[in-house]
């Protein structure tokens, strides 16, 4: 008798081959298969006469086959199949393409339901490839159905008849992994009904419930994961940080700081005097000023004794940190120094003989930071800035190097605060939503590629004035096949230099380049060796280039919201007006109104909300990148409010079981659950 942890390869129809192709599904066993949801539904239950088929909609028909299938051999390698039904209101054209088979499968007189897209002229409508079934079956048509993603090898045939399969041996067997007393008080479906209706919903009600249901259990384990990991952070014992007056620091800088950055230290300052380990996010807007939260940080644990490594992603970002840091730092008593992969042997033994003394109070690097040779006397304070960029293997790494230092990653992806909680986990997050008086605003504006002649002509008047560009030009796929992003980039910017700007300095950068090629590249472009950067989006992070006032982005519309704001913050870091051009000739509402939003604001929190409610959220960073669950049914866009409800829940449920040993099994799964977030949970 099957069971859900029946092996895959045992189910009918499925075997050795296709058990492969469906383990890179990550579908195993029955159970994984049941778990295995749907991306899309097609409704099937509408039927029509052929004569009111409408060309360019799918539709069921009940007709009756008036004479035999033709099989014609059109050339070497396709063949059709031809079939002519009818109904009361006239007939109906049918072609199967390499399908010889199907010329046996149907009988002269038989009545059968077709489903299928609509195609050909008024009165003469046709259907290509449509499915069919005898009529009463009800298997593949009149009623809602599942589309499943696929990969090479497996088939949406297979996966229906495998799941249909699945439920009907095991769906009795389905644990229900929520308490009964929080199902019942939130509304909710059993889990059986829920999946059942998950993937053969019986209506619009049935499928509204069980996805609701079952995105209800994501929100509500992840809450459960969350709020634990902070109980767990909370029983860790950090280095508190003297109450240090902050007098000498505001006076040393040449500006005033904004509220929001004020707020941000307020926070961290609070932080770092508490009894665990601060562990915070300051997310905030190109330019927000994230660096001067993070030099105030270093400051106050650098004052109370500890000493601090900042990483940064890319040489050439270290190197900018280190510039603009250590003239501030270094007057008021705090010893700095960079470390990179190019420092010599030498520099290396030295730098590390004085962070092992504790003669020097900061290190600002890369990765290099990572390194077993790099030891601390009393690593205090972590600051990772560009936190996407880093995975939580390589941020615990950093930490493990001090006992139980303090975290402060920077974020400068603008992001609802909301998700901003669910995506990091168990950090605290303070926002920075103002910008420095006097930074410019930068003019965007949306226009087709038939503008390229006078966009040219505006980049060399720009060029004439001494100013410098980027061009982004992304990946576009041809004939299916995966596009070559060197080839891409290289062959435009070859032409841009032969045949638009022979007289300009036209380089290309691209992410195939090795780290030491991207640097040397960006340092050229921000030397002003190069007048016109023709890039992919590595350059979305990157070195501040003051100069640079023109970001042209080509094929706009291959982008999300958050990534072309990023990409236009490149530009507008100097005293120069700067301008963003955004280049697309798709005219599709979705895009258009992207286009538009990108046009009317530089908030990337407007922005970042705008985002979401038109794609979702996605996969903002990666699971790798931090190393929580994914979200297979919940949708963040949509379901905010569905995320308030289970928050309450679990703060509830963990208020009378805070450590779940009333409910093992609650602890067992979202132990499970955050099994790829060890490093963050220990």
């Amino acid at each position: 008798m099957p069971s859900l942890s029946t092996d895959i390869r045992f189910v009918r129809g499925v075997g050795e081959a296709h058990a492969k192709n469906l383990a890179r599904l990550g579908v195993t066993d029955l159970l994984s298969l049941l778990s295995y949801y749907p991306r899309a539904y097609e409704d099937r239950r509408a039927f029509r006469t052929i004569a009111a088929l409408v060309p360019g909609e799918s539709a069921c028909v009940r007709a009756v086959v008036a004479g035999e299938p033709k099989l014609s051999r059109i050339r070497r390698g396709l063949d059709l199949v031809k079939l002519r039904v009818v109904d009361e209101t006239g007939a109906l054209e049918l072609t199967y393409f390499n399908q010889s088979y199907l010329r046996s499968a149907f009988r002269t007189g038989d009545a059968y339901v077709f489903y299928g897209r609509a195609e050909g002229a008024p009165g003469r409508p046709q259907m290509n490839n449509p499915l069919f079934e005898r009529e009463g079956a009800h298997r593949v048509t009149g009623r809602i159905m599942p589309v499943y993603p696929l990969t090479a090898g497996v088939s949406q045939s297979l996966l229906v008849k495998a799941m249909e399969q699945a439920l009907a041996a095991c769906s009795d067997e389905l644990p229900d992994p929520l308490p009964e007393e929080v199902r019942l008080a939130h509304g909710l479906c059993h889990a059986r009904y829920a999946c059942e209706n998950i993937h053969f919903p019986a209506d619009e009600a049935a499928l509204a419930a069980a996805r609701r249901r079952l995105a209800f259990e994501e929100l509500f384990f992840l809450a459960l994961g969350l709020h634990l990991l902070r109980s767990r952070r909370a029983a860790v014992a950090g280095k508190p940080c003297r109450a240090i007056g902050l007098a000498p620091f505001y006076g040393a800088l040449p500006f005033s700081l904004t509220g929001a950055q004020r707020r941000a230290i307020e926070d961290i300052a609070r932080d770092l005097a508490g009894t665990r380990p601060m562990n915070r996010l300051c997310q905030g807007d190109v330019g927000s000023g994230k660096t001067m939260v993070a030099a105030a940080a270093i400051y106050i644990a650098v004052k109370s004794g500890l000493q601090c490594a900042l990483m940064a992603p890319t040489e050439i970002l270290a190197e900018q940190h280190y510039r603009s840091l250590a003239p501030l730092l270094e007057p008021l008593g705090v010893s700095c120094a960079l470390l990179t992969a190019a420092a010599k042997a030498k520099e290396r033994r030295a730098l590390n003989a004085r962070l092992q003394s504790g003669e020097l109070s900061l290190v600002i690097g890369t990765h290099a930071l990572l390194s077993p040779d790099v030891q601390y006397r009393d690593l205090g304070l972590v600051v990772t800035d560009e936190q996407h960029r880093f995975g939580v293997d390589q941020r615990a790494a950093l930490s493990a190097k001090g006992e139980n230092p303090h975290l402060l990653v920077m974020s400068a992806t603008p992001i609802p605060r909301t998700l901003a909680l669910m995506i990091y986990g168990d950090l605290d997050v303070s926002v920075l939503d103002e910008l420095p008086p006097g930074r410019r605003t930068i003019d965007t504006f949306a226009v087709p590629s038939s503008y390229h002649e006078r966009i040219y002509a505006f980049l060399r008047r720009l060029a004439a004035e001494g100013r410098q560009a980027y061009i982004v030009c992304p990946m576009v796929a041809e004939n299916g096949e995966l596009p070559d992003e060197r080839k891409a980039v290289t062959a435009y910017a070859e032409h841009l230099q032969k045949e638009i700007f022979p007289d300009l300095r036209v380089a290309p950068i691209h992410g195939k380049l090795k780290p030491k090629e991207k640097d040397a590249v960006m340092r050229a472009f921000a030397a002003h060796e190069i007048d016109v950067l023709v890039a992919t989006t590595v350059i979305e992070v990157g070195v501040d280039v003051p100069n640079a006032a023109l970001m042209l982005i080509e094929n706009a519309e291959c982008f999300g919201l958050s990534q072309l704001h990023q990409l236009r913050g490149r530009v507008g870091r100097g005293p120069h007006k700067s301008y963003c051009i955004l280049v697309s000739d798709n005219r599709g509402e979705e895009n258009r109104q992207r286009l538009r939003v990108m046009s009317s604001t530089n908030d990337g929190f407007a922005i970042a909300e705008e985002d979401l409610k038109l794609r979702g959220p996605g996969d903002f960073f990666g699971s790798r990148q931090h190393g929580l669950p994914s979200l297979r049914v919940a949708d963040l866009s949509c379901d905010l409010a569905l995320l308030h409800e289970t928050q309450q829940a679990a703060r509830q449920l963990l208020a009378a079981d805070p450590a779940l040993e009333r409910h093992p099994a609650l602890r067992d799964r979202v132990a499970r659950m955050f099994a790829l977030n060890a490093g963050a949970m220990n």
